[in-house]
């Protein structure tokens, strides 16, 4: 069976000085996403140990001690694209960390791939950094954030639609990363752990559902999608609530009468989000540890779920991820195709490396 890491981290926070080395003269600064108050760096600050900051060579090691085949890198500090209101800071920001990260990571082992950061304020400009990320530095898709002032209503929105159709013409990945969770109501929490609990697969959902219903993966039949740290068990929780409130009164049409998106008359909503899930249009990323996966699965299919070990953020090490790997394998509310599918099937086909 082979282990892919769909979800692994690089501590960009850490490398400030190194990156600012790759932003255009006059524009350097130590820290890519200055004065950007991130609820993970303060929770990480205030209740436990630091992340850590892993060499290529310390990935290498934690692969090869996990048996994870090769990992895909997402950021840390870049997790908070979605703050950064400035058109201009937001390309040279996501441009300087892209390059950062294709020469300090990705050249020195296939078994590092990487995803961009996209500065997706800026349509036009992010889709020529997702076409050059993938085209010239190899990446396999971009990220997007799921929560953010910057984000002009929510994903769904037709001011991205060039973008998931570039996306479409690359044939490459898009992942919505968990990242800030400010202005959910959560920001005033005088305890972290219920802000990390509600944060992560609330943020997920409003993203995901604003695309759902807004029609992007009929408009864009090949796009793929993945929403990342936010555990599986959203799934059918969204599943149950859409069916509760959807009804063919809810149903958009255009000027034309023209099916403007979302379930068909007299197809559940349910059915709807099944359908792109199990067609390979949505991914999900879950955690090992998370007890309802297999109800999940039952309920959405075994095609959109993806393991990622969460490297160094949750997981400080190898003995326990291998652990956590373990205990999934031996699970008994899971199939043998259902952990082929979750720990390395899935990933390959949602992020399709070309070997």
């Amino acid at each position: 069976m082979q282990i892919i890491d769909a979800d692994g981290h690089i501590n960009d926070h850490a490398c400030g000085e190194e990156i600012a080395q790759y932003m255009p003269k006059g524009n350097q600064m130590a820290q890519l996403f200055p004065e950007l108050d991130h609820l993970h760096f303060r929770y990480l600050k205030q209740n436990r140990r630091s992340t850590g900051n892993p060499t290529p060579d310390d990935w290498i090691k934690f692969l090869d001690k996990t048996g994870i085949s090769w990992t895909v890198l997402y950021p840390t500090a870049g997790l908070a694209v979605g703050r950064i209101m400035a058109e201009d800071w937001a390309v040279i920001a996501c441009r300087a960390y892209n390059n950062w990260l294709y020469e300090r990571f990705l050249n020195r082992s296939p078994r590092l791939k990487g995803v961009a950061l996209i500065p997706f304020q800026n349509v036009d400009l992010g889709i020529a950094e997702l076409r050059r990320a993938v085209g010239e530095l190899g990446m396999l898709g971009g990220m997007l954030p799921s929560n953010g002032e910057a984000i002009q209503g929510h994903l769904g929105n037709e001011i991205y639609w060039p973008l998931y159709e570039e996306a479409e013409k690359l044939g490459c990945s898009l992942a919505v990363h968990v990242g800030c969770l400010h202005h959910m109501g959560l920001d005033s929490f005088s305890t972290y752990y219920p802000a990390h609990a509600l944060g992560h697969p609330f943020s997920l959902m409003i993203q995901a559902a604003g695309m759902l219903a807004h029609g992007v993966f009929e408009r864009f039949p090949k796009l793929r999608v993945a929403f990342l740290e936010g555990g599986a068990t959203w799934v059918p929780f969204m599943m149950d609530r859409l069916d509760r409130s959807y009804h063919d009164g809810h149903i958009q049409l255009d000027l034309e009468g023209n099916l403007l998106g979302g379930p068909k008359p007299g197809e559940k909503a349910s059915d709807y989000f099944k359908q792109h899930l199990r067609e390979g249009r949505v991914f999900v990323g879950f955690d090992c540890d998370d007890d309802g996966l297999g109800t999940a699965v039952k309920k959405g299919g075994r095609e959109p779920f993806l393991f990622g070990s969460d490297f160094p953020h949750e997981v400080f090490d190898a003995e326990k991820c291998r652990h956590e790997i373990d205990e999934l394998l031996g699970r008994e509310d899971l199939s043998d195709d259902d952990k082929t599918a979750a720990l390395g099937g899935n990933a390959l086909r949602f992020y399709r490396p070309p070997f």
